[in-house]
Protein backbone atom coordinates (compact mmCIF):
# COMPACT_ATOMS: atom_id res chain seq x y z
CA UNK A 1 0.00 0.00 0.00
CA UNK A 2 2.88 2.42 0.61
CA UNK A 3 3.38 2.96 -3.12
CA UNK A 4 -0.32 3.72 -3.55
CA UNK A 5 -0.29 6.25 -0.71
CA UNK A 6 2.85 7.83 -2.16
CA UNK A 7 1.19 8.33 -5.54
CA UNK A 8 -2.03 9.62 -3.95
CA UNK A 9 -0.08 12.15 -1.91
CA UNK A 10 1.95 13.34 -4.89
CA UNK A 11 -1.18 13.62 -7.05
CA UNK A 12 -3.13 15.52 -4.38
CA UNK A 13 -0.31 18.00 -3.84
CA UNK A 14 0.19 18.61 -7.56
CA UNK A 15 -3.55 19.10 -8.13
CA UNK A 16 -3.69 21.42 -5.12
CA UNK A 17 -0.81 23.51 -6.42
CA UNK A 18 -2.64 23.83 -9.74
CA UNK A 19 -5.80 24.97 -7.92
CA UNK A 20 -3.81 27.66 -6.11
CA UNK A 21 -2.59 28.96 -9.47
CA UNK A 22 -6.24 29.22 -10.60
CA UNK A 23 -7.63 30.59 -7.33
CA UNK A 24 -8.82 34.15 -7.74
CA UNK A 25 -8.48 34.11 -11.53
CA UNK A 26 -11.13 33.73 -14.24
CA UNK A 27 -12.29 30.33 -15.50
CA UNK A 28 -15.34 28.78 -17.13
CA UNK A 29 -18.21 27.73 -14.84
CA UNK A 30 -21.01 25.31 -15.66
CA UNK A 31 -24.09 24.49 -13.54
CA UNK A 32 -24.82 20.77 -13.22
CA UNK A 33 -28.24 19.11 -13.01
CA UNK A 34 -28.08 18.91 -9.20
CA UNK A 35 -27.60 22.71 -8.97
CA UNK A 36 -23.93 22.39 -8.05
CA UNK A 37 -21.19 23.87 -10.20
CA UNK A 38 -18.12 22.62 -12.03
CA UNK A 39 -15.27 24.81 -13.24
CA UNK A 40 -12.41 24.33 -15.67
CA UNK A 41 -10.22 24.06 -12.57
CA UNK A 42 -12.19 20.99 -11.36
CA UNK A 43 -11.75 19.09 -14.61
CA UNK A 44 -8.09 20.02 -15.06
CA UNK A 45 -7.24 19.08 -11.46
CA UNK A 46 -9.01 15.75 -11.90
CA UNK A 47 -6.97 15.10 -15.03
CA UNK A 48 -3.78 15.65 -13.03
CA UNK A 49 -4.86 13.08 -10.44
CA UNK A 50 -6.09 10.55 -13.00
CA UNK A 51 -2.86 10.80 -15.00
CA UNK A 52 -0.87 9.97 -11.86
CA UNK A 53 -3.06 6.95 -11.10
CA UNK A 54 -3.08 5.60 -14.66
CA UNK A 55 0.64 6.10 -15.01
CA UNK A 56 1.44 3.87 -12.03
CA UNK A 57 -1.62 1.65 -11.62
CA UNK A 58 -3.28 1.19 -15.02
CA UNK A 59 -5.43 -1.76 -13.84
CA UNK A 60 -7.00 0.14 -10.94
CA UNK A 61 -10.53 1.51 -11.21
CA UNK A 62 -11.26 5.22 -10.80
CA UNK A 63 -14.45 6.94 -9.67
CA UNK A 64 -14.13 10.68 -10.26
CA UNK A 65 -16.71 13.34 -9.47
CA UNK A 66 -16.37 14.78 -12.96
CA UNK A 67 -15.36 11.80 -15.13
CA UNK A 68 -17.56 9.16 -13.49
CA UNK A 69 -16.55 5.52 -13.15
CA UNK A 70 -13.74 3.84 -15.09
CA UNK A 71 -13.81 0.21 -14.08
CA UNK A 72 -10.49 -1.60 -13.72
CA UNK A 73 -9.45 -5.22 -13.43
CA UNK A 74 -7.91 -4.74 -9.96
CA UNK A 75 -9.55 -4.92 -6.53
CA UNK A 76 -8.55 -1.28 -6.00
CA UNK A 77 -10.83 1.67 -6.71
CA UNK A 78 -9.63 5.27 -6.43
CA UNK A 79 -12.38 7.73 -5.49
CA UNK A 80 -11.45 11.28 -6.48
CA UNK A 81 -12.85 14.73 -5.77
CA UNK A 82 -10.34 17.05 -7.45
CA UNK A 83 -11.87 20.21 -5.99
CA UNK A 84 -13.99 19.67 -2.90
CA UNK A 85 -15.60 22.96 -1.95
CA UNK A 86 -16.11 24.32 -5.47
CA UNK A 87 -18.56 26.99 -4.29
CA UNK A 88 -16.02 28.26 -1.75
CA UNK A 89 -13.35 28.26 -4.46
CA UNK A 90 -15.60 30.25 -6.80
CA UNK A 91 -16.39 32.84 -4.12
CA UNK A 92 -12.79 33.34 -3.04
CA UNK A 93 -13.26 31.46 0.26
CA UNK A 94 -10.06 29.67 1.22
CA UNK A 95 -11.74 26.41 2.31
CA UNK A 96 -11.35 23.79 -0.40
CA UNK A 97 -9.28 20.69 -0.94
CA UNK A 98 -8.31 17.70 -3.03
CA UNK A 99 -9.71 14.35 -1.85
CA UNK A 100 -8.36 10.97 -2.94
CA UNK A 101 -9.76 7.83 -1.33
CA UNK A 102 -8.62 4.28 -1.99
CA UNK A 103 -11.14 1.46 -1.64
CA UNK A 104 -10.37 -2.26 -1.82
CA UNK A 105 -13.25 -4.74 -1.89
CA UNK A 106 -15.60 -2.11 -0.44
CA UNK A 107 -13.21 -1.28 2.41
CA UNK A 108 -11.70 2.20 2.89
CA UNK A 109 -8.00 1.39 2.98
CA UNK A 110 -6.36 4.72 2.18
CA UNK A 111 -7.06 8.42 2.01
CA UNK A 112 -5.30 11.67 1.23
CA UNK A 113 -6.79 15.13 1.72
CA UNK A 114 -4.74 18.15 0.70
CA UNK A 115 -5.84 21.65 1.74
CA UNK A 116 -3.71 23.83 -0.53
CA UNK A 117 -4.42 27.23 1.03
CA UNK A 118 -2.92 26.04 4.31
CA UNK A 119 -0.47 23.49 2.84
CA UNK A 120 -2.03 20.80 5.05
CA UNK A 121 -1.65 17.23 3.82
CA UNK A 122 -3.69 14.59 5.66
CA UNK A 123 -2.72 10.97 4.99
CA UNK A 124 -4.22 7.70 6.21
CA UNK A 125 -3.50 4.06 5.48
CA UNK A 126 -5.47 1.20 7.00
CA UNK A 127 -3.63 -0.17 10.01
CA UNK A 128 -0.99 2.57 9.91
CA UNK A 129 -2.80 5.53 11.47
CA UNK A 130 -3.55 9.03 10.22
CA UNK A 131 -1.27 12.05 10.01
CA UNK A 132 -1.27 15.73 9.14
CA UNK A 133 2.05 16.86 7.61
CA UNK A 134 3.63 13.84 9.31
CA UNK A 135 2.13 14.41 12.77
CA UNK A 136 -0.13 11.66 14.16
CA UNK A 137 -3.82 12.53 14.52
CA UNK A 138 -6.47 11.53 17.05
CA UNK A 139 -10.18 12.31 17.06
CA UNK A 140 -11.77 14.36 19.83
CA UNK A 141 -12.05 12.60 23.17
CA UNK A 142 -15.09 14.56 24.37
CA UNK A 143 -17.88 12.42 25.79
CA UNK A 144 -20.81 14.84 26.06
CA UNK A 145 -22.52 16.25 22.98
CA UNK A 146 -23.43 19.32 25.05
CA UNK A 147 -19.72 20.26 25.01
CA UNK A 148 -19.21 19.65 21.30
CA UNK A 149 -18.86 21.51 18.01
CA UNK A 150 -20.96 19.77 15.36
CA UNK A 151 -20.74 20.23 11.59
CA UNK A 152 -23.97 20.20 9.57
CA UNK A 153 -23.41 21.19 5.94
CA UNK A 154 -26.44 19.48 4.40
CA UNK A 155 -28.48 21.33 1.78
CA UNK A 156 -31.64 22.51 3.54
CA UNK A 157 -33.69 23.17 0.40
CA UNK A 158 -34.20 19.41 -0.03
CA UNK A 159 -36.25 17.25 2.37
CA UNK A 160 -36.71 20.44 4.36
CA UNK A 161 -38.75 19.07 7.26
CA UNK A 162 -36.48 16.08 7.85
CA UNK A 163 -33.23 18.01 7.67
CA UNK A 164 -34.44 20.97 9.68
CA UNK A 165 -35.67 18.61 12.38
CA UNK A 166 -32.26 16.91 12.45
CA UNK A 167 -30.62 20.33 12.68
CA UNK A 168 -33.01 21.39 15.48
CA UNK A 169 -32.29 18.25 17.51
CA UNK A 170 -28.54 18.61 17.13
CA UNK A 171 -28.47 22.37 17.75
CA UNK A 172 -30.57 22.04 20.91
CA UNK A 173 -28.21 19.38 22.28
CA UNK A 174 -24.67 20.38 21.28
CA UNK A 175 -22.56 23.40 22.24
CA UNK A 176 -22.47 24.94 18.74
CA UNK A 177 -22.95 24.20 15.03
CA UNK A 178 -20.52 24.80 12.19
CA UNK A 179 -20.83 24.89 8.38
CA UNK A 180 -17.67 24.83 6.23
CA UNK A 181 -18.93 23.97 2.75
CA UNK A 182 -16.33 21.27 2.14
CA UNK A 183 -16.11 17.68 3.41
CA UNK A 184 -12.34 17.86 2.99
CA UNK A 185 -12.29 20.43 5.80
CA UNK A 186 -14.99 18.77 7.88
CA UNK A 187 -13.55 15.26 7.94
CA UNK A 188 -9.95 16.42 8.32
CA UNK A 189 -11.05 18.47 11.33
CA UNK A 190 -12.91 15.44 12.74
CA UNK A 191 -9.74 13.36 12.41
CA UNK A 192 -7.70 16.17 13.97
CA UNK A 193 -10.09 16.64 16.90
CA UNK A 194 -10.94 20.23 15.97
CA UNK A 195 -14.53 19.18 15.27
CA UNK A 196 -16.31 16.60 17.40
CA UNK A 197 -19.18 15.36 15.21
CA UNK A 198 -20.22 15.71 11.56
CA UNK A 199 -23.72 14.99 10.23
CA UNK A 200 -24.26 15.09 6.46
CA UNK A 201 -27.21 14.15 4.27
CA UNK A 202 -25.89 15.04 0.80
CA UNK A 203 -22.23 14.13 0.48
CA UNK A 204 -21.36 11.64 -2.24
CA UNK A 205 -18.61 8.96 -2.19
CA UNK A 206 -16.02 11.28 -3.77
CA UNK A 207 -16.69 13.72 -0.92
CA UNK A 208 -16.23 11.24 1.93
CA UNK A 209 -14.09 8.31 0.70
CA UNK A 210 -10.74 9.89 1.60
CA UNK A 211 -12.05 11.25 4.88
CA UNK A 212 -13.60 7.93 5.86
CA UNK A 213 -10.22 6.24 6.13
CA UNK A 214 -8.74 9.34 7.78
CA UNK A 215 -11.39 9.38 10.51
CA UNK A 216 -11.20 5.64 11.13
CA UNK A 217 -7.40 5.63 11.35
CA UNK A 218 -7.56 8.57 13.78
CA UNK A 219 -9.69 6.39 16.08
CA UNK A 220 -13.10 7.62 14.99
CA UNK A 221 -16.26 6.13 13.52
CA UNK A 222 -18.06 7.05 10.30
CA UNK A 223 -21.29 5.38 9.18
CA UNK A 224 -24.59 6.01 7.44
CA UNK A 225 -27.08 8.19 9.31
CA UNK A 226 -28.77 5.05 10.67
CA UNK A 227 -25.47 3.69 12.01
CA UNK A 228 -25.03 1.08 9.26
CA UNK A 229 -21.84 0.55 7.24
CA UNK A 230 -20.84 3.41 4.96
CA UNK A 231 -20.87 2.30 1.31
CA UNK A 232 -20.21 3.89 -2.07
CA UNK A 233 -23.87 3.50 -3.07
CA UNK A 234 -25.24 6.21 -0.80
CA UNK A 235 -25.11 9.84 0.26
CA UNK A 236 -24.39 11.26 3.68
CA UNK A 237 -22.74 10.09 6.90
CA UNK A 238 -22.31 10.65 10.63
CA UNK A 239 -18.75 10.82 11.99
CA UNK A 240 -17.13 11.30 15.40
CA UNK A 241 -15.66 9.26 18.22
CA UNK A 242 -17.66 6.16 19.20
CA UNK A 243 -19.55 7.77 22.09
CA UNK A 244 -20.50 10.95 20.23
CA UNK A 245 -21.25 9.12 17.00
CA UNK A 246 -23.73 6.83 18.72
CA UNK A 247 -25.46 9.79 20.40
CA UNK A 248 -25.71 11.68 17.10
CA UNK A 249 -27.14 8.61 15.32
CA UNK A 250 -29.76 8.26 18.05
CA UNK A 251 -30.80 11.90 17.57
CA UNK A 252 -31.03 11.71 13.79
CA UNK A 253 -32.35 8.20 13.24
CA UNK A 254 -36.06 7.76 12.63
CA UNK A 255 -36.90 11.39 11.89
CA UNK A 256 -38.53 10.42 8.61
CA UNK A 257 -40.38 7.48 10.15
Amino acid sequence: MSDIIEVATLAAREAGQYLMECFGSSYAIREKADRTFVTDADTAAERIVVDHICGRFPTHGILGEEQGLSAGSSDYLWVVDPLDGTHNFMRGVRIFGVCIGIVRRNEYVGGVIYMPCDDECYVAEKGCGATKNGVRLRVSQKQLLAECSVSFDSVLREDVEIRCEALRRLASTCFNMRMYGASSRILSYIAEGKLDVAVEFDDKPWDFAAGACLVQEAGGVITRQDGGPLTLEQSGYIAGNQRLHDEAVALVRGIDG
